[in-house]
């Protein structure tokens, strides 16, 4: 079965997703170098076990006094995992995966090479190298996501697991990544160590989120009314949006009902609320977040798969 798509070479498609990988490996190799790797912050991963390989090897090497390069230790484990990857799960790693862990790997050598003082940390704070490096991380594993490419590293030794059991893939990334993590808490005997990991984990999470899916400010409605005509009309005509009608039955009373299902702005639903509650103070409404909506009125289907 072939997981991979062709794409046509040096299309606009083509230069935005390599554009977002280089930008994507920078960002995640300027969040390592000046954030997470100074405080021995171990935020799960392959550069997560690179990070404690280089205090580690500190002194070891004459070639590598300050410990063995954090890039070239992650290029050299994530060659072997995608070769792997590719003979055990099929090929679902592109070139674009290579491309990403590489650049990744060089940016954080060559960076690190180019300072003053290489493991020095940007700001002497952990808590504020957790939030702003967790968000570097995040902000660059989410181009690299945007572009159909995958970071590599934990996440395929996650899938190999995840082919052989029964487990689910993101509880297996969790897992592998709170190993990564608790070997740092072995290496360097500090409790305050996998704390900081973790809450790095947590940020960088929620940055990917964000890249992938947006900040949105939309509300999801089902409403429960005798009154559905009147609100059709509000929402069509006034607010200007549109909606489903969902057929239901009251289980108390058995009688049939119209639920509408619509999606309004947080200040739509301000207005929604108060109209219905003039017209109808015993309709029933359900307010729930949305994380994406694609689709008319909203953000294209299209555009979204082809930014």
């Amino acid at each position: 079965m072939a997981f991979l798509q062709k794409e046509k070479i040096f299309s606009l498609k083509w230069f935005k997703e390599y554009t977002f990988i280089t930008i994507g490996a920078l960002l995640i190799a300027v969040g390592f170098v000046y954030f997470m790797t100074p405080h021995k912050i171990v935020p799960g991963g392959v550069y997560g076990i690179a990070i404690v390989v280089h205090y580690l090897t500190e002194g070891l090497f004459p070639f590598w006094p300050k410990g063995f390069p954090i890039g070239l230790f992650g290029l050299l484990v994530n060659i072997p995992l995608t070769i792997a990857g590719i003979k055990i799960l099929g090929p679902r790693f592109g070139v674009k995966t290579i491309i990403g862990f590489v650049l990744t790997s060089v940016f954080m050598d060559m960076i690190t090479y180019f300072r003053e003082v290489g493991d020095a940390p940007l700001v002497e704070d952990v808590l504020l190298s957790c939030v702003f490096g967790g968000v570097l991380l995040g902000v660059g594993l989410g181009l690299i996501f945007k572009s159909r490419a995958t970071s590599g590293g934990s996440d395929i030794i996650a899938m190999i697991i995840a082919k052989y059991t029964s487990l689910q893939l993101g509880q297996l990334m969790i897992y592998v990544d709170s190993v990564i993590v608790l070997f740092g808490l072995v290496a360097f005997r500090e409790w305050q160590i996998p704390l900081y990991s973790w809450l790095a984990i947590y940020i960088t999470g929620r940055a990917i989120d964000f890249i992938l899916e947006g900040s949105n400010y939309n509300k999801a409605l089902l409403i429960i009314s005798d009154k559905h005509e009147e609100i059709k009309n509000k929402i069509l005509v006034d607010i200007e949006r549109g909606g489903t009608y969902l057929k239901g039955t009251g289980m108390y009373s058995g009688e049939d009902k119209n639920i509408i299902y619509t999606v309004v702005s947080r200040r739509e639903v301000a207005i929604l609320e108060q109209y219905i509650s003039q017209i109808d103070p015993n309709a029933f409404i359900t307010v729930m977040d949305t994380r994406e909506i694609l689709g008319e009125g909203f953000q294209s289907i299209k555009m979204k798969t082809d930014s």
